[in-house]
């Protein structure tokens, strides 16, 4: 029994948080990690067509 509890809290804190942020902020915080991706990879390869190989 005493180890149901931890779980139930952890997921009470995950729900908390979901429905503070909503789908606006899931959409957001998404699309946000997708743009980082990309700027890292074309960042990448944009330095790598500077040094001339």
């Amino acid at each position: 029994m005493e180890n149901q509890q931890p779980e139930n809290n952890n997921n009470s804190k995950f729900k908390t948080w979901f429905k503070r942020v909503g789908i606006g902020g899931l959409i957001f915080f998404t699309v946000k990690g997708i743009a980082w991706l990309f700027v890292f990879y074309f960042g990448a390869e944009m330095f790598q067509d500077c040094s001339g190989k």
